[in-house]
C-alpha cells in the first residue's frame, strides 16, 4: 500500500495526504471553518462518514447542511437517536427501519400493546435531546452474518431477522450511539451534539415492507436541524404547507371530491376543476399542435399480450389492477396502466418511411394502478390518472434534436405556470444491480449519452441519480420546487430503444432496408391529478388569470342594479372572459369578503354611478381597490394581462 494517496475534489483539484487520513482532517487542512460545517463525507460517490479513513486515491466531496447528502446524513442520524429514545422509554419496542426522507425522517417501530399516543411524542422528543446533548459519536463497523442473526435473534426482533437473511456475509454493518446499537449501512453526522432541534411532527401506520398482509407498524416521523431557528423557520413553513394543502383548498375552491362508493383513489373532478383541468389540457393541446404532434386515442384497457410483450406485465404486474376475464375462456384484458404500448401498436399500424419520421403522437390517456390504500394521497397518490403522454418515433439520428424540443416544451409550461426554481434529474440504472433493466448496454449508452448531450446543449444544471431510470431506458426527470421550497417531480423525458425491438417495430431506411426507431416518451405536466395538486398548492389556489376557471364575478350593490350586472358580465363572456354575476341579497361588503375568500382574480362592483357612466369599479384579488374602467378599458386589460402570462 501506498504511504500517500491522492484526494481529487469537487473542483477537479487533487491534494496529497498520507495514507489514513480522514474526510474530516481532509476539510481540517482546507480550513478549520469548513470542517465545523462538514457533516459527512461522499467518497466515490458513497455516503460515509467524515471519520472515514482514505486509503486509496479517491474522489471526496464533503458535505455540509447545503448538500442534500449532507441533510441525509443528519437525519438519519437523527432517526437512531430517536430510535435510542424509543428503546429508553418503551424498552419491548422491536426497530424495523428509519430512512432520512426528503424533509425529516421516520421510524417504523413494533410497539407491541405499548403503542404511544400523539401527547407521548413530546416526552420522546425531550428523551431525544438529552441523549443529542451527550455529544456520543456515531461508530460503524462490519459484523459477520450469523453474529447479526444471533443479536437479533436473542431480542425476538423478527424484522431485522428478515433484512439481515436477504444480506450477503461481508455486507452487513452495525452502528453504536450511546446506548442504541442498529443494523444500518452508513452515512452519518460525527456525533448527536450537532442536533441542535427536533421535532416529531406526527404518528402513522405503516405495514412491514409496504404490504398489507403484514404486520402494520407505527411510523414515527420527525425532523431536526443544527440550528433552532431553522426549525422555527421550518415550522412556518408546515403551517403555511397546512393553508396551501390542495385537498383543503379542492374542497373550498369545488375543484374535486372523492367518495367512497365510487372507490379508494378515484377524483371526481366537479365543474370547476373540469374547467381548470380543461384549460390545462387546451393550452398543452395548443403547444402540441405547433410542435407537429398528432392527437390519438386509445382504448382504457389492453389485452394481457400486450402488456406481456411491452415487459410491463413482468414488471410491474403485481401492481396493477387484476385481469378482467371475458366471456371467451382464456381471453384477459387490463385496465390500462401505460399508454406507450397502444401507441407502439398505432406506429406497427401501418408501414413507415424514413421520411414519415418523426412522428410524434399525443393523447391524453387515463391509466390505472392499484396503489395501495396507505399510500394514496389526495390528487398527488390515486389509482386512476391522466398522462398528458406522447411518444415520439424518431430515426437515431433524429433523437437529439427531438429530446431538445421537448426539453423547450417542459420549459416553456413552467414559465408560463411561475414555476421558476426547478433542476432537471438525469435518471440513470444501478451501477450494479440491474436485472430489473431490459435491453443492451450499447443501447442503455446510447440513449444515456443523447440525455446527456441534449441537457447540455440547453445548458440545463443537472444531477444523475443512479437506478431512478425506467426499467425500459434513461430519464430526465424535472425536480419542480413550490412556493414552500418543496421539490416534485412533475415533467419526465425518456429515450427508449428496447420497446421497438420488443414490438419490431420498422421503418424502411434511404437504403431500402428496414431499420428499428427509437421512442422517446414525454409528459411534461406528468399527471393531470398531480399537476393541479402541486399548482394548487404552489399558488395557493389563486391561479394565474388565464387559467383561472372564473375570472370576473360582478357585484351589484343592490337588485337594482341587477340588470346592468347581467349586462357587463354578457359583455365579458361574449368576450371569452369567464364571468359570472352574484345575485345574492347580502350586503356589498358581505359579497367582497366572500368572494375574496373564493379567490376570484377580479371583482367588479357596479351601482347607480357605474350604471349611468356605464363603467365598473374593479377590485384585484389580494391588491384591493383599481379604480373605475369603462367595460372596454377592463375588458383589454384582462387580455393583456393573459397574452402577457401566456407569451411572456
Amino acid at each position: 500500500m501506498s504511504s500517500i494517496v491522492h484526494i481529487t475534489l469537487p473542483d477537479g483539484s487533487v491534494r496529497e495526504y498520507p495514507t489514513g487520513t480522514t474526510a474530516m482532517q481532509v476539510a481540517e487542512s482546507i480550513s478549520q471553518g469548513l470542517a465545523r460545517q462538514v457533516l459527512a463525507a461522499r467518497i466515490n460517490d458513497e455516503l460515509k462518514e467524515a471519520s472515514t479513513a482514505l486509503t486509496n486515491d479517491s474522489s471526496l466531496q464533503l458535505l455540509t447542511w447545503q448538500d442534500s447528502d449532507g441533510k441525509s446524513a443528519f437525519w438519519h442520524s437523527s432517526a437512531h437517536v430517536l430510535a435510542e429514545a424509543v428503546q429508553a422509554l418503551y424498552p419491548h419496542a422491536l426497530f424495523t427501519i428509519g430512512p432520512a426522507v426528503e424533509n425529516g425522517f421516520y421510524y417504523d417501530i413494533d410497539f407491541g400493546e405499548q403503542a404511544p399516543g400523539a401527547d407521548d411524542l413530546m416526552r420522546i422528543e425531550e428523551k431525544m435531546m438529552e441523549f443529542a446533548r451527550q455529544e456520543n459519536e456515531f461508530n460503524l463497523y462490519s459484523i459477520s452474518k450469523t453474529e447479526a442473526l444471533q443479536y437479533y435473534a436473542q431480542r425476538n426482533n423478527p424484522y431485522k431477522v428478515e433484512l439481515i437473511e436477504n444480506l450477503s456475509d461481508g455486507e452487513i454493518t452495525f452502528c453504536d450511539q450511546g446506548s442504541f446499537t442498529d443494523l444500518c449501512r452508513g452515512g452519518h453526522i460525527p456525533n448527536t451534539g450537532y442536533i441542535k432541534a427536533v421535532k416529531l411532527l406526527n404518528l402513522a401506520g405503516a405495514y412491514w415492507r409496504g404490504n398489507e398482509k403484514n404486520k402494520q407498524l407505527v411510523r414515527i416521523y420527525g425532523v431536526s436541524f443544527p440550528k433552532q431557528s431553522m426549525l422555527k423557520e421550518h415550522l412556518e413553513l408546515l403551517e403555511e404547507a397546512k393553508k396551501r394543502d390542495h385537498r383543503k383548498l379542492g374542497q373550498e375552491l369545488g375543484l374535486f371530491a372523492f367518495s367512497q362508493r365510487v372507490g379508494k383513489g378515484l377524483p371526481l373532478w366537479l365543474p370547476k376543476g373540469a374547467a381548470l383541468r380543461e384549460r390545462l389540457e387546451q393550452f398543452m393541446r395548443t403547444a402540441q399542435r405547433k410542435a407537429g404532434y398528432l392527437p390519438v386515442i386509445t382504448p382504457h384497457i389492453g389485452s394481457k399480450a400486450l402488456y406481456e410483450t411491452s415487459g410491463h406485465w413482468d414488471k410491474y404486474g403485481a401492481d396493477s389492477f387484476q385481469p378482467i376475464e371475458t366471456p371467451e375462456e382464456g381471453e384477459l384484458f387490463m385496465l390500462k396502466p401505460m399508454n406507450c404500448p397502444h401507441h407502439c401498436e398505432i406506429y406497427k399500424a401501418e408501414p413507415r418511411s424514413y421520411r414519415d419520421l418523426p412522428l410524434r403522437l399525443a393523447e391524453f390517456g387515463t391509466v390505472y394502478r392499484y396503489e395501495q390504500s396507505g399510500e394514496l394521497h389526495g390528487l398527488t397518490r390515486v389509482r386512476g390518472f391522466t398522462q398528458d403522454d406522447a411518444h415520439i418515433f424518431c430515426r437515431p439520428d433524429q433523437v437529439k434534436n427531438e429530446f431538445v424540443k421537448v426539453i423547450d416544451l417542459v420549459l416553456y409550461v413552467f414559465k408560463s405556470l411561475n414555476f421558476t426554481d426547478y433542476r432537471a434529474q438525469v435518471s440513470l440504472r444501478a451501477k450494479e444491480d440491474r436485472s430489473k433493466y431490459i435491453g443492451s448496454d450499447e443501447n442503455w449508452e446510447k440513449a444515456e449519452s443523447a440525455i446527456v448531450e441534449a441537457a447540455a446543449e440547453r445548458g440545463l444544471k443537472t444531477v444523475v441519480e443512479y437506478g431512478e431510470a425506467a426499467f425500459y431506458g434513461p430519464k430526465l426527470d424535472f425536480m419542480v420546487k413550490d412556493a414552500l421550497g418543496r421539490s416534485w417531480q412533475l415533467g419526465t423525458i425518456q429515450v427508449d430503444y428496447n420497446l421497438p425491438e420488443r414490438f419490431e417495430l420498422e421503418y424502411t431506411g434511404q437504403d431500402n432496408q428496414k431499420h428499428r426507431p427509437v421512442m422517446i416518451h414525454r409528459a411534461p405536466f406528468g399527471s393531470m391529478e398531480r399537476f393541479v395538486a402541486v399548482l394548487t398548492e404552489h399558488c395557493g389556489g389563486n391561479f394565474p388569470l388565464w387559467l383561472s376557471p372564473e375570472q370576473v364575478v360582478v357585484l351589484p350593490i343592490s337588485d337594482k342594479f341587477l340588470d346592468y350586472a347581467e349586462k357587463v358580465a354578457d359583455l365579458l363572456n361574449n368576450s371569452d372572459i369567464r364571468t359570472l354575476v352574484d345575485r345574492r341579497t347580502e350586503s356589498i361588503g358581505r359579497k367582497i369578503r366572500d368572494n375574496e375568500m373564493r379567490k376570484l382574480p377580479f371583482m367588479l362592483i357596479v351601482g347607480e354611478k357605474e350604471e349611468a357612466e356605464e363603467k365598473v369599479s374593479v377590485r384585484e384579488h389580494g391588491k384591493g381597490d383599481l379604480g373605475s374602467m369603462s367595460i372596454l378599458e377592463f375588458k383589454n386589460r384582462i387580455h393583456d394581462d393573459i397574452n402577457r402570462q401566456l407569451n411572456h
